[in-house]
């Protein structure tokens, strides 16, 4: 299924405008933003693949301002959407912050799925926080040290 043409222009409107926030460091209004275009879509919402994106950026977002509990709200309804199951950067930050939350078993899981579905590159392209778990589950013998 696809979004009416109408609403999806003002999706990816809104997507980019969430994005410029982003980029200027104004995460809350990135996701007051992004949380706008979400009530855009019809429901069920989780349906849209544009949900996918639109969830796993408010989570991101969350993550860059500390807010780790909606982060994680934000990632686990990402995976509800298509084929976000299918999607490293979900996993790789919900894996992320669940290291965050000290939930250990549930970060090695979503960190291999990541690694399981891109390999290193996910890993490398953080490099602040990639290295660490990328060693993680290198320790735990579930990835080859490189």
């Amino acid at each position: 299924m696809e979004l009416p043409d109408e609403i999806y222009e003002q999706v990816e409107q809104l997507s980019e405008q969430g994005n410029d926030l982003c980029e200027e460091g104004d995460f809350t209004g990135a996701i007051a933003v992004w949380q706008s275009a979400l009530a855009l879509l019809p429901p069920p919402r989780q349906q849209w693949e544009a949900s996918v994106w639109l969830h796993a950026s408010i989570g991101d977002a969350y993550y860059q301002e500390d807010e780790w509990q909606d982060a994680k709200a934000a990632f686990f309804d990402a995976l509800n959407c298509p084929d976000a199951q299918v999607n490293p950067f979900v996993h790789y930050m919900l894996g992320k912050t669940l290291l965050r939350l000290d939930d250990e078993e549930g970060a090695v899981d979503h960190l291999l799925r990541a690694y399981m579905l891109d390999g290193v590159d996910i890993f490398d392209a953080d490099e602040e926080e990639g290295p660490d778990a990328l060693a993680l589950l290198q320790n735990k013998g579930l990835v080859d040290e490189l």
